[in-house]
């Protein structure tokens, strides 16, 4: 989800609520502690040079149970944000802490925003010699007919 997109949904809510991909709400009391612009340039494994930029939020529970950040507060947040650190519509990255700290996509579903799990992904497949995942097929689901005949088109 794209910065833009948050701007554009808050714009539309009387309330903020996240959920984490387990179906938990995160606690209705959270700060939003940073909006900021995370910039990592990096090698991959196969030699190319990369870059990558995202907006980051941080969210914080305090002990502070009576404390409700309103959709148009942080708006006001990322709209500052955007003008004093030049920030891009670039996608979302959220930090949470559960256990330890967590970082997450970004989605909507109309209601609340949707903390996605990340992954690890592999840049450079055709560089590493790690091998492809072959196309499993169930033989079950293949036709019967022949593939090789004079009028097949397989030769």
């Amino acid at each position: 989800m794209k910065l833009s997109e948050v701007k554009s949904a808050l714009e539309e809510l009387e309330t903020i609520g996240f959920q984490l991909p387990n179906g938990d709400l995160v606690p209705s009391h959270f700060h939003v502690t940073e909006v900021g612009k995370i910039s990592k340039h990096f090698i991959d494994c196969g030699g190319t040079v990369r870059t990558e930029n995202v907006v980051n939020f941080q969210l914080w529970n305090a002990n502070d149970y009576d404390h409700r950040l309103h959709p148009k507060k942080l708006l006001n947040i990322i709209e500052l944000s955007e003008e004093v650190l030049k920030i891009e519509d670039s996608e979302i990255e959220v930090e949470y802490q559960t256990d330890t700290i967590g970082k997450f996509g970004l989605e909507f579903d109309g209601t609340n925003f949707l903390l996605t799990s990340k992954k690890t992904d592999c840049l450079a497949k055709d560089k590493c010699g790690v091998p492809m995942e072959k196309q499993k097929v169930k033989l079950s689901e293949l036709s019967n007919e022949p593939c090789c005949s004079p009028d097949g088109n397989c030769c």
